[in-house]
């Protein structure tokens, strides 16, 4: 497949920029560091080892600087960024898993709220950096399972150690906004901070434990069926490069010293993608036939959100940002890159991103 990661994408801003990343080994961070490095960005990853075997950032063979620390450690992180010295700084480093929030509070809260507090610190010390984009998540709402979407300046909140970590730490970013980088003084400190919100992300490469997909793949490399625990849950699935085509547009708008953009954004898909857990199921099952599924009520009776929608009307008015590929497609495109993995070996990576710009460019959406 012909390469159309053109350094044009989102007006040339990346090309010789110099990017780092928080969180690059994991799922997420390892497919904005493959889409950074092919707009011809210079990247440096910050980030504990990878959380799986086998691990999507080890086979994407990327020419990045990679730093293995935890963002607790802010020795090594304030040293990494006066070495690199980052123009911006996309910070996706989280523990990110709400069962595991549940079993280890400490250190989800640690990670996520002083950890972050720590990365702005470093970026605050670091004169290069300029902008910050900051990913959380869509479960920073307090969620009342409304049928209609969660909107920017919805009220915050979280029943689980996960949810309330990432809602702290967006009262936190607006805490330290107004504290150091406050829009009234931009003049004096030239830095731009923006928080992002995206729902339910899915795509090749992510073994991460506890999520729907990587649980789906594993059962089925066992040949038995996986066990679904809230078959009537409703997510916005995305495929990953979706919010991040998101993150980098509203990246370049900070870069381009846009203030009025420095601000939170959801993304996610139409209201009328949204998917059950069953669903999600057996469409997958239609494209690899060895996928197989019971109903099995859990054990343990934690509190999961069984609907969660977000409202994106900002991002597109604001941003003229929509997605690329609806929900079928989404899914489509994640089982192939796992049928490709396991039963020839390959890794579809690059050529998922080629043909998503593809279909971007096609619909013409403004980062293309």
């Amino acid at each position: 497949m012909e390469n159309l990661v053109e350094k044009s994408l989102f007006s040339g801003i990346y090309k010789d920029k110099r990017v780092l990343i928080t969180g690059h080994t994991g799922f997420k961070g390892s497919w904005l560091a493959l889409w950074l490095e092919k707009m011809g960005a210079i990247v440096c990853g910050y980030s504990t080892e990878a959380p799986s075997e086998p691990a999507h950032i080890d086979l994407l063979n990327l020419k990045i600087k990679s730093v293995i620390g935890d963002i607790r450690n802010q020795e090594l992180l304030e040293k990494t960024f006066e070495e690199f010295k980052p123009e911006i700084v996309f910070h996706l480093a989280a523990q990110p898993l709400v069962r595991l929030s549940y079993k280890d509070p400490i250190e989800t809260y640690e990670t996520n709220v002083i950890g972050s507090l720590k990365v702005y610190e470093a970026c605050r010390k670091c004169s290069s950096v300029q902008s910050i984009v900051s990913i959380t998540t869509d479960k920073v709402y307090e969620n009342n399972e409304w049928l209609w979407g969660y909107r920017e300046n919805d009220r915050l909140g979280g029943k689980d150690p996960y949810s309330s970590s990432k809602a702290a730490m967006e009262i936190l970013t607006s805490s330290y906004i107004h504290s150091y980088f406050h829009p009234d003084n931009f003049s004096e400190h030239n830095m731009l901070v923006a928080t992002v919100r995206a729902g339910n992300v899915i795509g090749g490469g992510d073994w991460a434990q506890d999520r729907l997909i990587p649980d789906i793949i594993k059962a089925s490399l066992r040949k038995e069926p996986v066990e679904i625990r809230s078959p009537h849950s409703t997510r916005p699935w995305q495929h990953v490069l979706e919010p991040l085509s998101g993150y980098l547009l509203l990246g370049q708008k900070l870069i381009e010293r846009r203030q009025e953009f420095a601000q939170a954004f959801n993304f996610g898909p139409p209201l009328s993608e949204d998917l059950s857990v069953k669903n999600v199921v057996e469409i997958l099952k239609e494209h690899w036939g060895v996928i197989d599924y019971i109903i099995k009520e859990p054990k343990e009776k934690l509190h999961e959100a069984s609907l969660l929608k977000l409202d994106c009307t900002k991002a597109l008015t604001l941003l003229n940002w929509s997605s690329a590929i609806d929900a079928r497609k989404t899914l489509e495109m994640t089982i192939d890159w796992y049928k490709e993995f396991y039963e020839k070996g390959q890794c579809a990576t690059e050529n998922d991103l080629n043909l998503y710009i593809r279909i971007a460019k096609k619909k013409k959406l403004s980062w293309t």
